[in-house]
């Protein structure tokens, strides 16, 4: 089991440059762990690419319906105070956005608060290294 942040999600929703990796590391262990705002973050990736034309809008339906296809086989992690406390905390301690402490906090909760007993797959850099610091084994890539 692995939790899954926004950015390699969406990865496995368009072609990307990892996305064949990601797929496979998916397929060699498809127990993934989510926090409940990915699928907002997923589509707003996905209709930033339509809006900027990288994304034919057939593709983005596609793409979207590949979503709610993963989505239905995840286990998702609820909003709540828990979340909210340790978010805040991430918040002071690391350079991340609102949204990126969000996924890293459900990611410690999805952990039981000992993230080096769940590896955290993510794309982005800034969130890697918080996610690193807090304990985690991070996949990157």
């Amino acid at each position: 089991m692995r939790f899954w942040d926004s950015s390699v999600v969406v990865a496995l929703l368009v072609s990307e440059t990892t996305s064949s990796r990601l797929l496979s590391l998916l397929e060699e262990d498809p127990a993934v762990v989510a926090w409940w705002g990915t699928p907002v973050e997923c589509v707003s990736a996905i209709a930033r690419l339509e809006r900027e034309g990288a994304l034919p809008p057939l593709a983005a339906a596609e793409a979207v319906q590949r979503l709610e296809t993963l989505r239905n086989t995840w286990d998702e992690i609820q909003p709540g105070q828990a979340i909210r406390e340790t978010a805040e905390r991430l918040l002071r301690v690391h350079p991340l956005r609102a949204a990126d402490s969000l996924q890293l906090a459900a990611g410690i909760v999805a952990a039981n608060y000992h993230p080096s007993m769940l590896s955290f797959v993510c794309n982005d850099e800034r969130l890697s290294m918080a996610a690193r610091r807090e304990g985690f084994p991070v996949l990157s890539f």
